[in-house]
């Protein structure tokens, strides 16, 4: 894609509005080094120096939005807690809408501890409850989006398979928003099976189309174009979800986007280095379904979630990509080739 029509998509991302809606959890990043081995058990010792808390979950694909438009909001649920307190506060800092989170003073926030020793994860800890919304929460939140859904331009349902989306939800939320016309994406959890019929895009990665299909999945191959099996996982899916695209993340390989009645896509990875990849689905899957809002084509909106998952993954923590860093790495790509 040329810089001229990256920047003409981009240009009409700020007066764009999406609702993300899923579980909702706070990040905490533990940062320290690591100088000797504990007596008590054969593991390291870290001395820390500094501590980060950050929207995770849903909450970071709305972070992710908020650099690239004036207006995003999250639907999910929080615990009448100091990490639900603390998350929500770290949303409104950011002008995210935290006006339809649900809290519930009988969940516990969910909270993902990372610790960090120089540029390594050491350990990851979380502190969760899987537990599905009740009958009454479902109906408020539905509620909710329905006095907002004329006013935005897509909803994007992020699963991490934490019970927030169930099928109810799912089937009344998509149906308002297909009503209305809106966009309406999707990122799956392999162990949470639910119905994405007429979606307009899915985002798996290959691990999850594989599982989502019924099929065992295989080693990937050198050259994604000529996996036979991804091929087929493809097919099964569109036909499956009944899905206008399936963009597929294939980690170092890229993406491979699937469309009805046209031939398989492969974007090759733009990433040029890689030190974590905590929230790299959230990128793809925010980028994607900015650019459709935009006027870009599934192609284009595939390569412009490519590039920034890309400029992510080289960061460390829970990231998102700037406006300028996507732009820099189209114009480095240019200069590349």
């Amino acid at each position: 894609m040329k810089l001229n029509r990256l920047d003409e998509i981009l240009s009409q991302a700020a007066g764009k509005r999406i609702v993300v809606i899923g579980d909702l959890m706070l990040d905490e990043f533990v940062w320290g080094k690591v100088g000797r081995i504990s007596p008590e058990a054969p593991v390291p010792v870290v001395q820390v120096t500094g501590e980060s808390f950050f929207p995770g979950g849903a909450a970071n694909v709305a972070r992710n939005l908020r650099e690239f438009v004036d207006r995003t909001a999250v639907i999910g649920v929080v615990g009448k807690d100091r990490s639900g307190r603390q998350l929500r506060t770290l949303l409104n800092e950011q002008n995210i809408d935290t006006a339809a989170i649900v809290e519930d003073p009988d969940l516990q926030t969910i909270v993902k501890t990372r610790v960090i020793a120089g540029h390594q994860q050491v350990v990851r800890v979380d502190r969760e409850q899987v537990r599905a919304p009740t009958a009454e929460q479902v109906a408020n939140v539905t509620s909710a989006f329905g006095k907002i859904v004329s006013d935005i331009d897509a909803v994007i349902f992020e699963d991490y398979g934490k019970g927030f989306l169930g099928s109810e939800l799912v089937r009344q939320i998509s149906a308002q928003a297909q009503a209305a016309g809106k966009i309406v994406a999707a990122d799956p959890n392999p162990n949470h099976p639910l119905d994405w019929r007429n979606t307009t895009v899915v985002k798996p990665n290959r691990a999850e189309a594989f599982l989502a299909a019924g099929l065992p999945c295989t080693d990937s191959s050198d050259h994604p174009e000529k996996d036979d099996a991804l091929m087929k996982v493809g097919a099964i899916l569109l036909g499956k979800w009944d899905t206008k695209s399936l963009l597929v993340t294939l980690g170092e390989q890229g993406m491979m986007l699937f469309q009805k009645n046209e031939a398989p896509h492969h974007i090759p990875t733009k990433a040029q280095q890689v030190f974590d990849v905590s929230g790299a689905g959230d990128t793809a899957i925010a980028l994607f379904t900015l650019a459709l809002c935009c006027g870009a084509s599934p192609i284009e909106a595939a390569e412009i979630a490519n590039h920034a998952s890309a400029v992510v993954v080289g960061k460390l923590g829970t990231a998102t990509v700037t406006k300028q860093e996507l732009r820099a790495s189209f114009q480095n790509d240019a200069s590349v080739a």
